[in-house]
């Protein structure tokens, strides 16, 4: 089965002859796309194009920390790699999408991932989280600030269990209250939520509640483990299911992290093998 895109034909994603399926995994990365609270917009450009040059050339400016994107432990953990030093096969492997369903600000804990995955997780897989928070994904208060959020023991839970790679669907790798949009480091970016935390919490201060900078990036990232957020996509189509992950960055000297192409790949049939590399 063939598709057509802008008079282009494509084998159709679902039908190829290798016999995999493919799913998209990362939200748009684009003019707009939203945002980080302090973070400077994308800039795109067109230095060349057709009515002037006859191709199309854009140039790019923009945080590596927009849309889908993988952190390099030097993003946040002063004198650990950058993400051209973190081995290849950290960016390809198999893994789970697990369901843990979280409304605003609520923690995901390590009892939550050992009671949704414990059984069934693997050293060295890859787990990406499904809170239900990526259909939130836009330019919002909501999205960046409000977000449900990873929790310390949560970070011991991948630690003690030898996960490779952790994703998933909100804005940063720890509770957003744990970050510069509350009481943390260069913030509070939204002063007013401490009011809105003391009256959702029941009467409790923020700074209590969240005593530490981006706890869980450290925990993480001390233990070689490296963290996908802003996951979305396809993402509850292979919500339940242990899946292929691939999701290379740029070969970027010193980088902090890359915008990345999050896909999941199936092999229902079981027939496609890699090569096995030998001389032709």
């Amino acid at each position: 089965m063939v598709k057509k895109i802008r008079g282009v034909s494509f084998e159709e994603n679902l039908d190829n002859e290798m016999g995999l399926e493919f799913y998209n995994l990362s939200h748009r990365f684009g003019y707009q796309s939203p945002n980080w609270p302090y973070f400077e917009d994308v800039k795109i450009e067109r230095i060349h194009y057709m009515a002037k040059s006859g191709v199309l050339s854009q140039r790019i400016t923009t945080s590596m920390h927009n849309t889908t994107h993988i952190d390099a432990p030097a993003h946040v953990v002063q004198g650990t790699p950058f993400i051209d030093e973190v081995p290849l096969p950290h960016f390809f492997g198999s893994g789970i999408v697990v369901s843990i369903p979280k409304k605003m600000w609520e923690p995901i804990t390590g009892d939550d991932l050992e009671k949704a995955c414990g059984k069934i997780v693997r050293p060295r897989d890859v787990v990406i989280v499904n809170t239900g928070w990526h259909h939130q994904y836009e330019d919002s208060e909501d999205y960046f600030c409000k977000c449900p959020g990873f929790v310390p023991s949560a970070g011991q839970w991948f630690v003690d269990k030898k996960v490779k790679v952790v994703g998933h669907d909100t804005q940063a790798n720890d509770h957003p209250l744990a970050t510069a949009i509350g009481p943390q480091r260069n913030g509070p970016l939204h002063p007013h939520l401490k009011e809105e935390y003391f009256k959702w919490s029941g009467g409790r201060d923020w700074k209590d509640d969240f005593p530490e900078w981006e706890p869980v990036h450290r925990i993480l990232f001390k233990n070689g483990i490296l963290g996908i957020e802003n996951v979305g996509g396809d993402l509850d189509k292979v919500t339940g299911k242990r899946c292929t992950f691939a999701f290379f960055p740029w070969n970027w000297d010193r980088g902090d992290g890359c915008i990345i192409r999050l896909v999941a790949i199936t092999d229902p049939g079981q027939k496609y093998r890699i090569e096995k590399g030998e001389k032709f």
